[in-house]
């Protein structure tokens, strides 16, 4: 499929004589044309299409300037001017890759002034004939991705209901999955989970959001969790490192987004995350696999420490945390975990991930030895807790911890 894509982004190039590139609806790069420069001293690379090209992605800055000139809506082609402060070098005509009236991507045409005099065309002139052709090719390329869409969309509702749905059906969807996947069933594999994964609104209502990066075999939102799956196919059980690359591509993508709400109490999170399950042959692990997978992601937005991609073996305490009930804060620990009060638990959460070495503590607060005291006898104030007794001690480690993942 990807070849087909290149064949027909080098066929518009050679129609245009320009350096055309292909990016899905999310900006995510599938093809691109050979971009030369005649002048070596002097070469016409646009920073912006080699960030695209290097990084297999635009930044949301970029979508979002681009999107301004309303592409998202466009029928037919349309100019977009340079803007080196955006770090646009060169003008751009896109060519929006629609089917069936929903766009599904974008072809980008640099234009270095020799398409400046490439009619478009309007309500009283026709378009230029090699315009014509290039938006053949990208009806084309539309009615593929149309088609792959439909594939994934089909793909991840078998993914769905084998992580989430009842027993019953379960058998029935890992048979189908096992099918559709054929080969690539049986070999390793591993699932992300990215959080959040913001579903589409508007004019996206048409789209699930699900990602066309290679590696992924399937992928489905969870709405439930408004999370994303996505099963990735590994070169060994041994290797996680497919798994990381197509999860740091997914974390670049504009639905990976958190909507506004409030921090733990405890501080320290972060937006969006994602995690890794371990490694699982056979389809009929996937379910467990799903849930760890979820549970480093949860771990890794709720806690810094780790990076925004964490694995299910290097979460430590939230490995256990994650396989219990959701629960109410304990009584003991409830007042610690109120706003006002977020100071306190963020030092008694220190101390504690210290071993109650008191210098070290300090030292990472940036605070005197004396504060640090006077803070944890707040601590105990508050939750009647003997911070020197080792059952109370992990009361309030967990319970702060839990509170994270809350």
């Amino acid at each position: 499929m990807r070849e087909d894509y290149q064949q027909l982004v080098d066929e518009i190039t050679a129609t245009l004589g320009a350096p055309a590139t292909l990016e899905n609806r999310d900006f995510a790069l599938i093809a691109f044309g050979a971009q030369d420069s005649d002048d070596a001293e002097e070469p016409t690379l646009d920073p912006v299409r080699t960030r695209s090209i290097l990084q297999r992605r635009s930044t949301a800055a970029v979508r979002a300037w681009f999107e301004a000139f309303g592409i998202a809506r466009a029928q037919a082609p349309l100019r977009i001017p340079p803007d080196p402060g955006a770090g646009v070098f060169m003008g751009r005509i896109c060519l929006p890759v629609r089917h069936r009236g929903v766009v599904h991507g974008y072809v980008w045409l640099l234009d270095d002034g020799h398409l400046s005099d490439l009619e478009l065309g309007g309500p009283t002139t026709p378009p230029d004939p090699r315009l014509v052709r290039a938006m053949e090719t990208t009806a084309r390329i539309g009615a593929l991705l149309a088609a792959e869409a439909r594939a994934g969309e089909e793909l991840g509702e078998l993914l769905r209901e084998l992580l989430t749905g009842p027993p019953a059906t379960r058998d029935a969807a890992c048979s189908g999955l096992h099918t559709a996947l054929r080969g690539a069933a049986d070999g390793p594999m591993a699932l992300v989970a990215v959080l959040p994964w913001v579903p589409g609104t508007g004019e996206d209502e048409d789209h699930p959001g699900l990602p066309h990066l290679p590696g992924i075999a399937a992928a489905c939102v969870i709405p439930d969790e408004t999370a994303l799956a996505a099963l990735i196919r590994l070169r060994a059980p041994t290797s996680l490192g497919p798994a990381r690359a197509t999860a740091e591509q997914l974390l670049r993508s504009p639905r990976a987004a958190a909507p506004d709400e409030p921090a733990p109490a405890c501080g320290g999170g972060r937006e969006s995350a994602a995690g890794v399950s371990e490694a699982r042959r056979g389809l009929d692990e996937l379910p467990a696999a799903w849930r760890e997978a979820l549970a480093a992601a949860r771990a890794a937005r709720a806690d810094a420490r780790f990076d925004p991609i964490a694995e299910w073996t290097a979460i430590g305490p939230y490995r256990l945390l994650a396989t219990l009930p959701q629960a109410a804060p304990d009584a003991a620990v409830r007042p610690l975990l109120e706003r006002t009060h977020a100071e306190l638990a963020r030092t008694a959460e220190t101390f504690l991930d210290c071993a109650g070495q008191a210098s070290r503590t300090a030292q990472l607060l940036g605070i005197h030895r004396q504060t640090l005291y006077y803070r944890l006898s707040r601590v105990r104030q508050l939750t009647g807790l003997d911070l020197d007794a080792g059952d109370d001690r992990l009361l309030l480690h967990m319970a702060l911890k839990a509170a994270r993942l809350r």
